[in-house]
């Protein structure tokens, strides 16, 4: 459902509420027409011949196969935010927001969305494959409620974007995957969308054009535009993403912070590969402690919990640690998160090696503060990472530690942001006569 009346500040853009799609699978096409056949027959005996109906009920129910894609699906999303939905291939993830665009319809539940609704969800998806770029420009601007006068006002705008040079006016049919892709999204996002869905899409583009996309998204998402993302890029999903949904088979398995929810994804992704015997078996952990009796503990070094500190005041973080010797390449991230629980910065260290005799690891860590104004908090993890690739990380253990420390200090006047980052500055005081620097 979608309403184009004005919305309240606090009333939600996207409200998906206890969604559910369930498909029919046939063995053969013949058996699509047998099935429903032998049903209407049975109920048509279901008085006459009560045990004959029933049994061809049953022959009927035994053609048909049910596949259950998405269950109690519920989460909504205000102006401006964007959600990022992460899970394995087949775990529902286009399927929902097919449904959210209003490609499919569920099954069961009740999906509203506020505004125009812009979706990115297949290569040149609407297009027609025989007109030229630029005449589905038209459609597709059409499609989406605007005016063909408000269309040739965006025209330049998009092909430059799109940068498929004198393609524009050849037929779509004849384009790589890359250059509809370009042209799909480039439509899309210069229509000024309430509510922009992206499935993946952006994965075929070249680096160049990827870089541009996500520039433009931002842009997108300052102007106030709601993003739903599906990717497999983990690293732009913490980039624009304020929340993260993690769907296994059809099923929300997580909501949260998307870094919480990244983590999670690729601790399941791992446990999947080891159960099906594609990656050495490793200890899993329960909060912080490993199922072996190893722990994973953190606290300051002076004992306190929360500490006060000024500008570029040092701290100490104490790690004891006491990990399977059998374990290699285990790696302790200590990481400085923000009061959104997003990670601002860091230190991987490498643990030496262990023996049997000598299971304990003792780190101490010195930061320096040099952050704005704010609360932080700490977080361990215990990894098991060969190489810097993410995929092939295995989250051992995550310690959510109550350490937290505040910045004290108002940094306006030494830096903008979060932190600062090293510059040298230069202050000339000119003459009158001379106004540029040489």
């Amino acid at each position: 459902m979608s309403a184009d009346f004005p919305l309240a500040h606090s009333q939600p853009v996207i409200v998906v509420k206890d969604v559910c799609k369930t498909f029919r699978i046939w063995a053969s096409p013949a058996q699509r027409l047998i099935a429903p056949a032998l049903h209407r027959a049975g109920t048509a005996l279901a008085i006459a011949s009560p045990s004959f109906a029933q049994r061809l009920h049953a022959s009927a129910q035994r053609r048909l196969h049910v596949h259950e894609a998405l269950h109690d699906i519920s989460f909504s999303l205000q102006r401006g935010q964007a959600l990022g939905i992460i899970g394995l291939n087949g775990s529902g993830k286009s399927t929902l927001l097919q449904i959210i665009a209003g490609v499919l319809p569920a099954s069961s539940g009740t999906v509203y969305t506020h505004g125009r609704v812009a979706a990115l969800l297949e290569l040149g998806s609407g297009f027609n494959p025989d007109l030229t770029g630029r005449e589905n420009i038209y459609i597709n601007g059409a499609i989406l409620g605007l005016s063909s006068a408000r269309i040739d006002t965006l025209l330049s705008d998009i092909i430059a974007f799109a940068d498929i040079g004198d393609y524009i006016d050849q037929p779509v049919k004849t384009y790589s995957s890359g250059m509809a892709v370009r042209l799909a999204f480039s439509v899309q996002v210069h229509v000024e969308p309430d509510i922009l869905i992206v499935d993946e899409a952006l994965a075929v583009g070249d680096a160049a054009f990827q870089a541009k996309a996500m520039t433009r998204i931002q842009e997108i998402l300052a102007r106030g535009t709601t993003l739903l993302f599906v990717g497999h890029d983990l690293n732009a999903v913490r980039t624009f993403c304020q929340h993260a949904i993690l769907l296994e088979q059809g099923r929300m398995a997580m909501l949260g912070a998307p870094e919480e929810v990244i983590e999670e994804y690729l601790f399941r992704v791992h446990a999947k590969a080891q159960a099906a015997g594609l990656a050495p078996p490793i200890r899993t952990a329960q909060g912080f402690r490993c199922e072996d009796g190893g722990v994973l503990a953190l606290q300051f070094a002076n004992g306190m919990q929360h500490l006060a500190l000024g500008f570029d005041a040092p701290f100490q973080v104490c790690v004891a640690l006491e990990v399977d010797p059998g374990l290699a390449d285990v790696a302790c991230i200590l990481d400085i998160l923000d009061e959104h629980g997003v990670p601002l910065s860091g230190r991987r260290i490498r643990l030496p090696p262990r023996t049997p005799q000598q299971p304990h690891v003792r780190i101490q860590v010195e930061f320096r503060a040099q952050l704005a104004h704010g609360i932080y908090r700490i977080r361990a993890r215990l990894v098991q990472a060969p190489d810097l690739h993410q995929h092939h990380r295995r989250v051992l253990c995550r310690h959510e530690s109550d350490l937290s420390f505040e910045v004290i200090d108002n940094s306006i006047e030494r830096f903008n942001g979060l932190f600062p980052l090293p510059a040298d500055v230069q202050v000339q005081v000119l003459p009158g006569n001379d106004q540029h620097p040489d």
